[in-house]
């Protein structure tokens, strides 16, 4: 994961987004295919950071009194993961997935706006930002709109991984 994280996002994502388009459309039709591409190399960029959060979680939980506790007491490998582990890593987790929801959001949006997403009779707010350049002067909420809806978007969804973040966290329960 090192490896992959060391590599910069966008560049990457264009230059892959830029290779493979024309060969995809061709196998799987232009909508597709360029779905398929976007969706293939955002969450192959994506998965990382949430992978280091869960391995680091597990083994700081690992260790804690309340694991080692209930190993004594002599609970299995599975009912440690299920019952102690598990509930106790996953609100961080639930919250770094919405975030790299919202984050996914932001990268197709760039994309599109770059001209590089969906085709162009395939809407997205990227696009809309897109087709809304060269009529910034004559009709501003062209661009406005669909940014504002971006930026809504994704804070809802991080306002979701927050609520559930609180109502699964063991805890804040107890």
């Amino acid at each position: 994961t090192d490896l992959f994280l060391a590599l910069p996002a966008l560049p990457l994502l264009l230059m892959v987004t830029y290779l493979f388009r024309d060969p995809l459309k061709k196998v799987f039709g232009p909508e597709l295919g360029i779905f398929l591409l976007i969706v293939a190399v955002i969450g192959a960029l994506n998965w990382m950071p949430l992978a280091r959060l869960v391995r680091a979680s597990f083994l700081s939980i690992k260790q804690k009194e309340f694991v080692e506790a209930a190993r004594c007491v002599g609970a299995s490998n599975r009912r440690l993961m299920a019952n102690h582990i598990l509930p106790n890593t996953l609100s961080s987790v639930i919250v770094a997935a919405t975030v790299g929801v919202g984050a996914a959001i932001i990268t197709e949006s760039a994309l599109s706006f770059l001209g590089l997403g969906f085709p162009p009779d395939m809407p997205t707010w990227g696009r809309l930002l897109y087709d809304a350049q060269n009529f910034l002067d004559l009709a501003p909420h062209w661009a406005i709109f669909p940014g504002l809806l971006i930026f809504l978007t994704v804070l809802s969804i991080n306002y979701i991984g927050d609520g559930l973040r609180d109502a699964l966290d063991p805890r804040k329960t107890q």
